[in-house]
């Protein structure tokens, strides 16, 4: 499975930066088996396969021993790739990276339950890819509304900080207190704290009198559907419980 808001892109790079940690893994290796043995040829042989026959032979066959060493200890977390945005990598390049890294094309790996011990049932895909820190702060986003501005059509609050706005509560949150059976709170959710225009009022005058009651009337959402149906040419009528307009 992909996370929901996962694009290809992202999947993508997760495979290359996965292949990119294995050939960084492969130099490593042959670091520590140059450190045991004093035979630099194990870490030429990960260098070339890490960066190809061409890097290799303009830029890397003609170091010397010190100059071999400090290279590949700068990339044993992993070899450094960059590919333009378009016509870039292409898939054969990802799995050529990930074959010489001695991964399977499809970058999957066995895990294991963390609390049982037990492997999963099928292999997933681990990799490695950028994130970006993005500028979004506490300070900027606390906000907070007793009253305020309203949808002139809906009567609705209007939404957002810079609007002065109310929170949204959304048809998946109005499930969840349905699913509470939270019946008097839904209540409130959509009609005194939203567009019941008579109800809001009073509901405010009685907190200032410092009562506790309140009323909901029928919300403006209503009116509108009932105009919207109008429009099409339906005269459609609310009756009340004396079968009264």
């Amino acid at each position: 499975g992909v996370p929901s808001r996962m694009n290809v892109g992202q999947i993508l790079e997760t495979h290359m930066g996965w292949a990119a940690r294995g050939l960084g893994l492969k130099i490593d290796d042959a670091l520590q088996a140059y450190r045991r043995s004093g035979d630099l040829a194990p870490v030429r042989d990960a260098m070339k396969l890490a960066y190809g026959d061409d890097v290799y032979e303009e830029g890397i066959k003609g170091m010397d021993d010190d100059q071999l060493v400090t290279a590949a200890g700068n990339v044993t977390r992993g070899v450094p790739i960059a590919t333009p945005v378009f016509d870039g990598a292409k898939e054969e390049d990802i799995n050529d990276a990930l074959e010489r890294a001695g991964f399977t094309s499809s970058a999957q790996s066995i895990l294991y339950d963390g609390r049982t011990g037990e492997q999963f049932s099928r292999p997933v895909t681990v990799g490695m890819k950028y994130l970006l820190k993005l500028h979004h702060l506490v300070d900027d986003k606390i906000h907070a509304r007793s009253t305020g501005p309203y949808s002139l059509v809906t009567q609705q609050p209007l939404g957002g900080k810079a609007q002065f706005g109310g929170q949204r509560f959304g048809e998946m949150e109005v499930w969840a207190l349905e699913a509470y059976g939270a019946a008097y709170t839904l209540q409130e959710m959509l009609t005194v704290k939203s567009d019941d225009v008579a109800g809001r009022t009073k509901v405010y005058e009685s907190i200032v009198k410092g009562e506790d009651n309140f009323e909901a009337g029928v919300p403006e959402s209503f009116n509108v559907l009932v105009k919207e149906v109008r429009g099409l040419g339906l005269n459609m009528e609310l009756l009340d419980a004396e079968g009264e307009d």
